[in-house]
Formats: structure tokens, sequence, C-alpha cells
């Protein structure tokens, strides 16, 4: 079954039958899923919620069915908010790049639709926690405890995808504000049409980041191979 892009029968089946020993797998299984389908749709609030509540339903439904013994449901749990919190960080570092575009070109902070869009990189992390809430409540049962464990410990710890969304918000406000300084500022009609196709390249700078780590990871094995003969 496909929901929001995902394979969710195959994450059903992954969970269904991990131990904790399989933790990076799940881990990486999770996060190639959450990326493929954030990669399939523009980078809104509102398609990143869905593909992160798809992938939660979808790890929780196959922890539910796991029949190993002792199996540690936390340790499971964990492994897939991990692998969204991988894939939502690329998303915010997309996100980043395509801000960056917008400021050195000129769009002032205070534009209404890029104030809009730094409010919602701002909010990452906590549309992050409340989307995987929402889910795990729907889930409800014997997983309820557990993903209540996780979120909490996530919570103290913190999470990638916040720690670079605020790190990118910094960033950019200041780039923004030598921009202005400098006086380099573009006119407000030509703001507005720019930004307007903020989310569709937000994706697009997604998708490309993945293209170039593929055939990055071709060149990095043939200069293995050179340095071994």
């Amino acid at each position: 079954m496909f929901k929001a892009g995902i394979d969710q029968d195959a994450l059903i089946d992954m969970f269904s039958k991990a131990s904790a020993q399989q933790g990076e797998a799940l881990r990486k299984a999770v996060s190639e899923a959450t990326l493929k389908a954030l990669q399939g749709r523009e980078l809104t609030v509102t398609n990143i919620r869905n593909v992160l509540k798809s992938v939660t339903q979808a790890a929780s439904s196959g922890a539910a069915q796991n029949a190993l013994p002792a199996v540690d449901m936390e340790a499971l749990l964990a492994r897939a908010f991990d692998g969204m919190d991988a894939a939502l960080l690329k998303a915010v570092q997309a996100q980043r790049a395509a801000l960056q575009q917008f400021v050195d070109q000129g769009v002032e902070l205070r534009n209404r639709q890029m104030k809009s869009a730094l409010a919602n990189l701002e909010k990452m992390e906590d549309v992050f926690f409340s989307t995987v809430a929402k889910a795990a409540e729907g889930v409800g049962g014997p997983l309820q405890g557990p993903w209540e464990q996780v979120l909490d410990a996530m919570k103290l710890k913190g999470t990638d995808t916040g720690a670079s969304a605020k790190a990118s918000l910094d960033t950019l406000m200041a780039q923004a504000q030598s921009a202005l300084r400098e006086g380099r500022s573009a006119g407000l009609r030509g703001a507005e049409a720019m930004m307007s196709s903020f989310a569709a390249l937000a994706s697009g700078v997604l998708i490309g980041m993945s293209e170039g780590l593929q055939s990055a990871k071709p060149a990095a094995k043939s200069a293995a191979k050179s340095r071994a003969k």
C-alpha cells in the first residue's frame, strides 16, 4: 500500500520481523523511504506532515506485529524516529539552500512570503514532534507508552532537524541584514514572484542533493580502487 508516496507495506514488513540488532538497517530504510517521499512533492509543511504521519503509522503497525521474543519496542521505534530525523534534516538543508538563493538576490526579511518561509523553517522540529505524536496516538494500544518514551527522550536530546533549522535561521538572518546594509534588495513585485516558487525550488534542491550523493558514491569507489592498486 502506498500512502503519501510511502511503500507502507515494505516498512510494515521490515518492522514486523526486525530485531534490536537490525537497528541501523531500520534507520536507513526509514530515512530512504521518507526522503524519497519528500522528494516527490513540494516541500510545504502540509506535505511534510503527511509523509511523517505515513511513516510513523507504517513503523508502528509493523512493530505491533513483531512477535520476536523480548523485542525492545522502544528501540525499534527510536530507529524509526532517527530515520525520519535524518531525512527531515536534508529537507531543512534544502530549504536553507533555496532561501539562500532568494537572500542573495536581495529578497528582504520583511517580505511576506520570506517571513512565512522562515517561520516554517523555525518550527520544523515542532512539526516533527507534533506529527509523530499525533500519529502515534492514533495507533494507541501497547505502543503508546514506547512512543511516549521515545519522544520524551528526543525532546531532551534535541533533533538534528531542530539544530540545523536554528543554525540555518541564524545564518540567513545575518546574511539578509548584510544584504540590506549593502543596498541589495529586490523590488516588491519581483520578490513576491521569486518567493512564490520557494516550495518547488526547495524540492528541486532536495532532489539534486540526493542525486549528487548517488553520483559521488561510484567516484569514491573508483578512487578507493585506484589507491588500492
